[in-house]
This record gives C-alpha cells, structure tokens and sequence, in this order.
C-alpha cells in the first residue's frame, strides 16, 4: 500500500489552498482526492443560471493570488472556476489530484501512527496527516415531503442543475427563496410560462452594489503598486464591520432592517405582494441576500409566490396546505445543504477505534475548528463553527492554511510522530464560542442551515475574524498530546 505524508480530501477553495501552501513550503509528497470527475468544489457544482458570489471579488479570492482584472464587482461562477483552475495550474498542484476518488473511510493506526484510508473506488493509502476540505455546502438537502417520488415530471436540486432539461413554456416550481433562488428565479421567469415560488420563510434581500469593472480601473490595478491591496482592506474592515450589528449592538440591525424596509416599499407597491415578501424573523438570523432583480421578478405576470406551505406533491403537481393544487412540469428544489452534518458520508474512526460521527452526535466541534481529540493528525478546513455570516470566508481557510502548516513544522522539528488536541482545551474553546453565539442574532430563533435539529449553532463564527486569525497565528503545542 502506498503511503504519503499527506492526504487532502476535497479540491475545492480549501483542498487547492492548502495544495499551493504545501508547495510553497517546500513539501510534494501529497495527494488531493476529489470524489468528482473535476475540481472546483462548489463553484464546478452549482451551474444554475445567474450563479454569483455575494462576497466582493477582490476579497474573495487568495490573497497571495490576486486577479486583477475581475470582469465584476460580483464575480459570476465560471470566472470564479476558472480562477481555481488557474491557481491550481500556476502553482503545480494539477499532478496531486486524484479525481473520482471519494472517500469511503479513514482509520488511524495507532501502532503506526498513520491514516489509512480507503476510497469509494477501493483504492487505498495511507498518509501520516489527513486534511478534510470537503466544505459546509456540498451535500444538496432534498425536502422531506410526502409523494415526491409520485411526481412524473423532471425534479433536481439546484446545486445539480439539469441543463439538457428546457424550461422554455413549462411550468416550473421553485421549493426554497435562498441564496440560489433569488439568482436563478430572475432568469428562468424570462423563457418559464409560469414560475411559482414554494416559500417558507422571506428571505431579507438588498441590493447588490455590483457592475462590471471599467477598462480604466483595470489598468489603474494593474499598474499602481498596492492598489488592489488597498481595496481589498477596504473592503474586508467594511464587511467585517458588521459584526458589530450581528452581535454587540442589536440597535444597528435595526437600523438596516428600516433601510431594507424602505428598499422594499420603493420596490413592492402592491401592500399584499409585500407583505408575503416581509421575513418574520429578525434580519440576520438568517443570511442577508442580495439581488438587484428579485424583487422586480417577483411583480411579473407569470410570476407567483405561495406561502402556505407544501402539504405534499403528487403525479402532476403540488399541493400546499391550504388543499390547493398547483399543476407543474418541472420541480427545482433550492432548499440547501445539509450544512450541520459535518464530513458525511464517510467514516472516520479515531485513535480509540470510535467514530467521528458518534463523538458528534450532540452536534460537530472542534478545537480552532481545526482538531478534533482523539483523532490524531487530522485537520480540518471549514471545520465546525468557521463558517461567516458577515465576511468572506477565504479569510478563515488561508488563517487555517497557516495553522495546519505550523502544525506539521513543530512536529517535524521536535521528532515528533502524532499531535492530538487535548480535551480540556477543546472544550474551553467551545464552551467560549456557544456562549458568544447565544448572545448573536443568528440564535434569534428563525429556522436556518445554521442551527442543529437540536438547536445548536455548530456553523457560524460568533466574533471578528481578525480574532480568529491572531488565534491562529501560531501552533499551541500546550493544547496537544505530541507522540514521539
């Protein structure tokens, strides 16, 4: 059996990421396995029409690879591709991916004190550290409703976009008014005979201060040292600055609510139109979205909005709870991932032969996000309680990139074979992050992918991300077992 220093599952921003800060430290004995035919993560996924970042493009992206001439304020999904792609070419990292290689399990052999690791396909290696960067977003959440299986037209989610399926003059339902729903919904309500959108709950959408960049302001960042640095700071203090609002000072949601109730009122004439669009819950508990075209698609004719609930679905259609039946041909389901069940399906099984799985039955953590006690050389990217509702979220894979990177020099310089997290310092820092969240809007009691069946928050990161870095600045050798 082959064995490699280490092993990285998943080739998305963080699985390419931590590739290229692997190469730029001096190591090559590495492997990245993606269990698709391609890589890209989310960005090779999610293809549905109008498919965009609401994150700034300068700031969503590395920093230690600047694209300079971003076609848009808002980067769509295939310049987004593409630049992954690029990256990965430019820093060599191509030769280390392992395609269709989904990961079946991970053992820790603690005699060897190494992963062995199997794939989907059978093949197996093992690795001294295991790197997961599979993400939050990845697995699509398929409603539970009663008849799904009874419907005869075409149904998909919309992160498995069916684009040989034409909607031109069908009638299409739209399960979910999420982030992906009020990209697509605009373009689909252009060639759809009729849209009608199944909602839950209203989404708090604003506008989106998106536009193409100019030639000029192109060459102004090409050509002017620090330009694009300076943009991106500013940017990044400008989006971090709504942590304040999400968590120490409630009166500044309120202040925007009133700035989105008035967006809203100068959009929404119709008094009944615009109540149905109003969230009932307070803004940020769940993400503020944001679109420039949504609320405009949302007036068209062949356009409606159904409030009532789904009571279930039969051979031709859906019916919501009030016993209406609404005929439709094809169903998209923009309900979201299974964001709280973290690094499923595979199996991975610690030093003490127990399951990753069963450690997190009360709901995932981690100490930093990053290690989890009893499993021995395991990092994880995007773990528990790293996700942002305020900024972007390469801030907290590069801080993590540096972590994992010290992680693995303190091991080499000190001789030593394994780091575990010790369980006191783990649970002080999870214990610290639940007491923070419970006090931020996002535990105001709305229903989002944020929050366990239980109730526990095990995604969000409750404070500034700057914290999150200067914690992560440099190994704590005191917070682990370190195995000679």
């Amino acid at each position: 059996m082959q064995h490699i220093e280490c092993l990285i599952i998943g080739a998305g921003f963080g699985g390419i990421g931590m590739a290229i800060q692997l190469k730029k430290s001096g190591k090559s004995d590495f492997q990245i396995w993606e269990k698709a035919s391609d890589f890209g993560g989310c960005w090779r996924d999610n293809t549905y029409p109008g498919a965009a970042c609401d994150v700034p493009s300068h700031l969503y992206s590395y920093s230690f690879a600047p694209k300079k001439d971003w076609q848009y304020r808002f980067a769509r999904q295939p310049e987004i591709l593409s630049y992954i792609q690029q990256c990965a070419q430019q820093y060599q990292v191509i030769s280390h991916l392992r395609f269709d290689h989904g990961v079946r399990s991970a053992e820790f052999d603690t005699e060897r004190q190494h992963w062995v690791i199997e794939a989907e396909n059978g093949n197996q290696i093992t690795a001294r550290y295991l790197i997961t960067a599979t993400g939050q977003l990845n697995r699509p959440l398929i409603p539970n409703i009663s008849g799904l299986d009874d419907f005869k037209g075409e149904h998909f989610h919309s992160a498995q976009w069916r684009h040989d399926i034409d909607l031109t003059g069908k009638t299409v339902a739209v399960i979910g008014t999420g982030a992906s729903a009020i990209q697509f919904v605009p373009e689909i309500s252009k060639i759809a005979a009729q849209v009608t959108l199944f909602q839950r709950s209203a989404p708090y959408v604003l506008p989106k201060p998106d536009r193409a960049y100019t030639p000029w302001e192109h060459a102004l960042l090409k050509w002017v040292p620090g330009l694009q640095k300076l943009s991106r700071v500013k940017t990044y203090l400008q989006y971090e600055s709504r942590v304040l609002g999400f968590r120490f000072h409630e009166h500044l949601m309120k202040i925007m609510a009133g700035q989105w109730a008035r967006y809203m009122k100068s959009q929404i004439k119709d008094p009944e139109l615009r109540k149905a669009l109003t969230p009932n819950y307070p803004m940020g508990c769940k993400r503020i979205l944001l679109a420039n075209n949504y609320y405009e698609t949302m007036k068209r004719n062949n356009v409606s909005l159904c409030s009532d609930g789904i009571s279930s679905v039969n051979d031709s259609g859906i019916i919501d709870n009030n016993g209406q039946h609404h005929p439709v041909d094809v169903i998209i389901y923009a309900t979201g991932f299974k964001a709280t069940e973290f690094l499923v399906p595979m199996t991975i099984t610690g030093a003490n032969g127990q399951s990753l799985h069963d450690v997190w039955k009360n709901g995932a953590e981690a100490y930093l996000g990053i290690n989890v006690q009893g499993f021995p050389n395991l990092f994880m990217l995007y773990g528990p309680n790293t996700n942002l509702g305020h900024n972007s979220i390469i801030y907290m894979l590069e801080s993590q990139f540096r972590y994992i990177l010290s992680a693995i020099k303190y091991q080499e310089k000190g001789g030593f074979r394994s780091i575990d997290v010790l369980a006191t310092p783990q649970r002080a820092f999870n214990e610290n992050i639940q007491t923070k969240i419970k006090n931020t809007v996002w535990n105001q009691g709305c229903h989002s992918w944020y929050i366990t069946d239980e109730g526990k928050n095990t995604v969000n990161w409750p404070t500034f991300t700057f914290n999150y870095r200067r914690m992560t600045s440099e190994f704590h050798p005191n917070d682990y077992h370190c195995q000679q």
